[in-house]
């Protein structure tokens, strides 16, 4: 009789633990639009910065009678240790100047549902670290965030199903369908 009643209650327990856990994924990943405006927000100010480094190069560049290559090939010739490092540093920023450029024509062409996935894509660690840092959890209000709440409570809670699938044989029931089918199954 022990047996029965534990039987009983654990498949409310498993549907229970589902669905706590399908809650808090859709809440975890509710959050995903919000983070990602964030790091947009960021990222404007990243360029604006970036920009304003390589028109001053540009600019020192110019005054001096050189293009921009001719400059970095300066950089690359010279026997100072300091100036090397200084022309790596440069071309590393017009690398992520460039790359940050695309993240944010990707921003610009695609819908605001899309903004997690171009984050999730190429994150600058820079970014993602300040946007983290100063992320405050919200609830949800936007359709972007109820979407997102969705498709992460989905998501776990299909996993959790796998799962629980797959781990049957473990518990010594069959991966597909009932006990009860399977010993009429053997008896014929």
């Amino acid at each position: 009789m022990v047996c029965a009643v534990c039987h009983g209650k654990a498949p409310m327990l498993y549907r229970s633990f589902w669905l706590a856990a399908a809650l808090a994924a859709g809440v975890t990943a509710s959050q995903a639009p919000e983070y990602a405006q964030q790091y947009r927000q960021r990222l404007g100010g990243a360029l604006e910065e970036l920009r304003a480094v390589i028109a001053d190069f540009d600019r020192d560049a110019r005054e001096n009678g050189l293009s921009r290559d001719e400059a970095l090939a300066s950089y690359d010739r010279s026997d100072e240790q300091f100036l090397n490092a200084r022309g790596g540093s440069i071309r590393e920023t017009l690398t992520r100047l460039e790359r940050l450029e695309t993240q944010s024509a990707a921003f610009a062409e695609q819908p605001s549902l899309a903004w997690p996935l171009i984050v999730a894509r190429d994150p600058d660690p820079r970014l993602s670290e300040g946007a983290l840092r100063d992320f405050r959890p919200a609830v949800p209000v936007t359709s972007d965030g109820f979407v997102y709440a969705g498709a992460g409570g989905l998501l776990i809670a299909f996993l959790l199903s796998l799962l629980h699938r797959i781990s049957r044989p473990l518990r010594g029931k069959p991966m597909f369908g009932s006990r009860r089918a399977a010993i009429a199954h053997r008896r014929r």
